[in-house]
């Protein structure tokens, strides 16, 4: 079993939600969980200071992590706006060609998923500003429809990675579904939209998770940790992540990237 991570790109900017609901939830959010004692002081305080310095992203952190421990990651980030996601085409340009600068694999966040024509339009804008003949998709927040895949392989994406399964890559067309099976998120919320594991108990489901991908068959055992979580804001989830790529180095794992399985993949057809 190999391993792919990724991440996306949901803010750059504070704010850039100016104009929805995004700043005051993550306000009470906070406080709420502080309450709770699922955050520290020095989290909630570093919390403050981002919304401060204007800064939601942590790129470039990421790829200095990455890059450090020989992952070869790719970040999805967005060209078009919608629930959460609000950063400009400028903003997308300039963090696509920084990333793609740093040698790492880029791919559409995308926003539209049972329209197609909408869909065709990020895929233009994106392949437009990045330069990538091919190139992947993750849809924003997991959205899919029946008629995703079959209107990702028109267009002519090279694979996505959106669907939330235990399953091996499959085809659709010319397009590789590479089902995900880690993210942040979901580990991190057990029944509630507040933070309520401990670091302890994610580490203990991320080991169970890919026991069960090993004993399953499981090729590429795919992982989405969100750049934004790299910080001190969010001590717990970047200590997750560090602990993860430690311990998938520790037990011997392979990493490689989308790009990579699907050349293995397509010399097996």
């Amino acid at each position: 079993m190999k391993i792919i991570i990724s991440h996306d790109i949901d803010h750059i900017t504070v704010w850039e939600h100016k104009k929805d609901l995004i700043i005051p939830k993550f306000v009470v959010r906070s406080f709420i969980e502080f309450g709770l004692q699922h955050i520290s002081s020095f989290e909630l305080k570093n919390r403050f200071k981002s919304l401060i310095e204007n800064k939601w992203q942590n790129i470039e952190e990421l790829m200095q992590f990455d890059k450090t421990n020989e992952i070869p990651s790719t970040f999805f980030i967005g060209v078009a706006n919608g629930l959460g996601l609000s950063y400009s085409i400028k903003n997308a340009d300039f963090w696509t060609k920084r990333i793609l600068q740093e040698g790492f694999d880029v791919g559409v966040h995308g926003i539209s998923f049972n329209n197609l024509d909408n869909m065709k339009n990020e895929y233009e804008i994106f392949k437009n500003l990045s330069g990538l003949e091919k190139f992947g998709i993750r849809m924003h927040y997991l959205k899919n429809s029946k008629n995703m895949l079959g209107f990702l392989d028109k267009i002519g994406y090279l694979f996505d990675s959106t669907l939330y399964e235990l399953r091996n890559p499959f085809k659709v067309g010319n397009l590789w579904e590479f089902p995900l099976h880690i993210m942040d998120g979901y580990i991190f919320y057990k029944n509630s939209r507040w933070q309520n594991q401990t670091l302890e108990q994610v580490k203990d489901k991320t080991k169970k998770i890919i026991e069960n991908a090993y004993k399953n068959g499981i090729r590429y055992l795919t992982i989405l940790f969100h750049d934004r979580y790299f910080s001190n804001s969010f001590q717990s989830w970047k200590n997750w992540y560090i602990w993860t790529i430690d311990y998938l180095k520790n037990s011997g794992f392979e990493f490689t990237s989308y790009r990579n399985a699907i050349k293995e993949l397509e010399k097996e057809t």
